[in-house]
């Protein structure tokens, strides 16, 4: 048997300052992978990579088949696997490999890749392992996996819950084994994961840097230790590592002794049904890792304890009943849970107390949350432990301040008054389920589902020559480009002779998701309270609609004298529900910078991702104040973005008896309709499903698309 050594020195896992419910989260992994990986929520620069691979370090080393590109080991290998059978092969032991994958991977490079024209010419199964296989018994990281696509997120999940990756690609198919701890992290800034996506993880935890300056200075001061003399400061800390080794290698042997009694599990359903979490997933998650908890304590008994970190890790992601809910969990409420569910096994006895040594490794079980080592046992004197970040909880929301009923100004000129006073920020009215609103043509932008676009999933549409490395093969398309060459290559009998010049992918067209600009009218001809709240009540609701069609987002507001970037584009649609709350109304209707500053705000994000194209939404009642010919200058604004092709359309906020038709003639200028608030909601009967008209690049056929969609609501 041949060992391999690592020589890299990486950031010791105990040398990291803080960060409790984390380094909890990753070690009961360690112990038991059946957890389901963890996924860690908080802001950047918080040392959740350098713990990520500090774990790594720490894991034990494992046994693989000598040359097995799948890791293999060689008392149980792998029926399956592509290089196999691996018969009585020599062994060698190698460090637990600590495995990243980028956001802009693609399938191929996660799972693997099939050689197609091999397949097709050879009958042979060349197959390139992914990541996928070199994570397997190892550990795989994912930094911002909210950035991920989601066929790739549901790839990987699926991998890490079934322990094996499949590739298969035109009736070719390989397995291979990928059993990995998963660890996830992301900013919630950045975006959500879906619901569905999030319940596969099996903990989550809050991250988020000390306040404490002492603490902060801690950290300050061993990184910079570090850096001067990483091997120096990776011995300092050599004697912590290896004790905290040894008791994941200690929980390890004991998890398999470790007793779930009734009263604990009647306490993880009763919790578990409390909460009103979908499915089972939850209740296995709690009890594998209450019995994690156990075996870390050196106990073979699950005690009530146990099930209350568990439901604080296993259950605040599973929590959120909507799009805008935040994570999180009452512990209030889940105290009272776990006392009114007994913890007492069926004969009415309580559990008994655990047993074994009062004094674990470290200070015992005790020493830390969740029994971790403290902090305090390292080479130099270190501030006092801070407590690990709270667990968000749910909170009612809260009531908007009261304004006062103001009337609309006059179109066109400013009010004999002077600019409206600034009015507090109300509430919205309950979100509905809006209408689609397309970008017409078809776009190359990422996967998502509201405009049409040639995607890598969707429906088969035709077939080309592969750009670079191939994708969906398309089989027709190849048998075709290669049957006339058959003779002249040489072909006397079965079998098809296949050159990479035959091969051919298919072209799918599916959906993109695109950048839905908010432009929003906040002036005081805006700011009656029953009107905005239901303008802010069909601005969540096409914000609830933009999250489940996978758009970024961002908001222009206007109002008195300028228009600002209430949020720049985004993918957190939780970020753009809370800036609209807090939208104060009030001043004139400067309406032409509203419309200025969405141009500038598209021309630089098109710099940024030119592929994702945009839809700018405009919620307002058309009127313009402040400055000479104010509707004049607003008209000559939309003309701007019309003739760049921006697909855009007119959220009519205009209410009473007598209307002005302002909205309408700003949706002609910008060569796109003009939809009421009654009209936007999907159950409304009064309007048809409309695409957005986007007006030419060279600005020809302006006005047609408001004019036909005026046409469209008379006919309706």
């Amino acid at each position: 048997m041949t060992t391999t050594k690592n020589t890299t020195r990486q950031y010791p896992f105990t040398a990291v300052v803080g960060m409790d419910d984390m380094r909890l989260g990753l070690l009961l992994n360690a112990i038991s992978p059946a957890i389901g990986g963890v996924l860690v929520r908080g802001e950047k620069g918080t040392a959740k990579s350098t713990m990520v691979r500090g774990l790594a370090e720490l894991m034990p080393v494992v046994d693989v088949v000598a040359g097995c590109r799948f890791a293999c080991a060689p008392a149980a290998p792998d029926p399956a696997c592509p290089d196999g059978p691996h018969g009585a092969a020599d062994a060698e032991q190698r460090p637990t490999r600590m495995v990243e994958l980028p956001v802009g991977a693609s399938e191929d490079r996660l799972v693997g890749a099939l050689d197609i024209e091999r397949a097709l010419s050879e009958g042979v199964k060349a197959f390139e392992p992914g990541l996928l296989a070199d994570a397997h018994r190892g550990v795989l990281y994912v930094d911002e996996v909210n950035l991920l696509h989601d066929h790739l997120v549901d790839l990987l999940l699926d991998a890490a819950a079934m322990g094996a990756s499949y590739v298969e690609r035109e009736g070719v198919s390989v397995r291979h084994a990928a059993r990995f701890l998963l660890v996830g992290t992301m900013n919630p800034e950045e975006g959500e994961l879906r619901p569905q996506l999030l319940d596969r993880f099996g903990l989550t935890v809050e991250v988020a840097a000390s306040r404490e300056p002492e603490q902060r200075v801690e950290v300050v001061r061993r990184r910079l230790a570090y850096d001067d003399d990483p091997a120096g400061f990776a011995a300092r800390w050599a004697d912590e590592e290896r004790r905290l080794r040894e008791r994941i290698a200690l929980a390890r042997e004991l998890l398999p002794q470790v007793r779930l009694g009734d009263g604990p599990l009647r306490q993880i359903a009763a919790t578990c049904a409390a909460f009103e979490v979908d499915g089972m997933r939850a209740d296995i998650v709690m009890a594998r890792t209450a019995t994690a908890l156990a075996a870390w304590d050196e106990r073979t008994e699950v005690l009530p304890e146990d099930v209350r970190q568990a439901a604080l890790l296993a259950l605040p992601h599973r929590r959120r009943r909507a799009p805008f809910d935040a994570p999180g969990l009452d512990e209030d409420k889940l105290d009272q849970v776990l006392e009114e569910s007994g913890g007492q096994d069926p004969e009415g006895e309580d559990d008994p107390e655990p047993e074994g040594p009062d004094d674990g490794p470290d200070g015992g079980p005790g020493g830390g949350p969740g029994g971790l080592p403290p902090q305090d046992g390292g080479p130099r004197e270190q501030p006092g432990d801070a407590p690990g970040p709270e667990l968000p909880r749910q909170q009612e929301p809260e009531r908007p301040a009261r304004s006062e009923e103001s009337g609309p100004e006059p179109a066109g000129e400013p009010a004999a008054s002077g600019p409206a006073p600034e009015q507090a920020a109300v509430g919205a009215t309950e979100p509905f389920r809006t209408r689609r609103l397309d970008v017409p043509g078809l776009g190359e932008g990422a996967d998502g589902r509201r405009s049409r676009a040639r995607t890598a999933h969707g429906r088969t549409t035709g077939a080309r020559r592969p750009r670079g490395a191939l994708g969906k093969l398309h089989l027709a398309a190849t048998v075709q480009a290669a049957a006339p060459h058959q003779w002249a290559r040489g072909r006397r009998g079965p079998g098809l002779v296949v050159r990479r010049d035959d091969l051919r992918e298919a072209v799918r067209e599916g959906r993109e998701g695109n950048l839905v600009l908010f432009v929003v009218d906040a002036s005081g001809s805006m700011a009656a309270r029953k009107r905005m709240g239901a303008v802010k009540g069909a601005v969540l609701s096409l914000l609830l609609d933009a999250y489940q069609r996978r758009d970024k987002i961002g908001m222009v507001t206007f109002r008195g004298s300028g228009a600002e970037v209430a949020l720049p584009p985004t993918s957190s649609v939780e970020a753009g529900a809370a800036r609209l709350a807090q939208l104060p109304t009030g001043g004139r209707t400067p309406l032409s910078e509203g419309l200025l500053r969405a141009h500038e705000v598209l021309r630089v994000e098109r710099l940024r991702d030119p592929s994702r194209r945009p839809l700018v939404v405009v919620v307002t009642d058309g009127r313009a104040t402040g400055g000479p010919e104010p509707l004049a200058r607003a008209h000559r604004a939309a003309g701007l973005l019309a003739a760049g092709g921006t697909a855009s359309v007119v959220v009519d906020c205009e209410a009473g008896p007598v209307r002005l038709g302002l909205a309408g003639e700003l949706a002609r200028e910008l060569g796109g309709p003009a939809v009421t608030l009654d009209e936007l909601r999907a159950d409304s009967v009064s309007a048809l499903v409309r695409t957005v008209q986007g007006r030419p690049a060279a600005g020809k056929g302006a006005g047609r698309g408001g004019d036909r969609d005026r046409h469209n609501r008379k006919a309706a």
